[in-house]
């Protein structure tokens, strides 16, 4: 990891690291939608692959570093509550969706998984 990264908690390592990962998950599942509709299918799944390369190199370290403090639930609750955070500006500034109730109640479900996973 580098070493500006080492004194942060690994709680904090990991939300970086798997905020950057979802950034490219969600460009390699979804951005071909945008930018390449009259490209064959094959030809987005494999520029999705190439994408999905930068994803794993991000969250494997990050899954890595967040089980030395955190249990697999809270690792899969932290992982699902970023791809949230990720995904609604994704869908509503770059694809151009139209903000939506769901993600208010998504979001406070997600609200309540993180209290009942991270409470000790």
């Amino acid at each position: 990891m580098t070493a500006w990264m080492q004194p942060l908690p690994a709680w904090m390592q990991t939300a970086m690291l798997l905020t950057a990962s979802n950034v490219f998950m969600t460009f390699a599942w979804y951005g071909h939608l945008k930018n390449m509709q009259s490209q064959a299918w094959f030809v987005a799944a494999v520029a999705s692959w190439g994408i999905a390369l930068f994803e794993y190199l991000l969250q494997v370290p990050a899954n890595r570093i967040g089980a030395t403090e955190l249990n697999l639930a809270q690792l899969k609750i932290m992982q699902e509550v970023i791809t949230l955070l990720v995904f609604v500006p994704f869908a509503v500034l770059y694809m151009k969706q139209p903000v939506k109730l769901d993600y208010l109640w998504a979001a406070l479900c997600m609200l309540g998984a993180v209290y009942f996973i991270f409470r000790n």
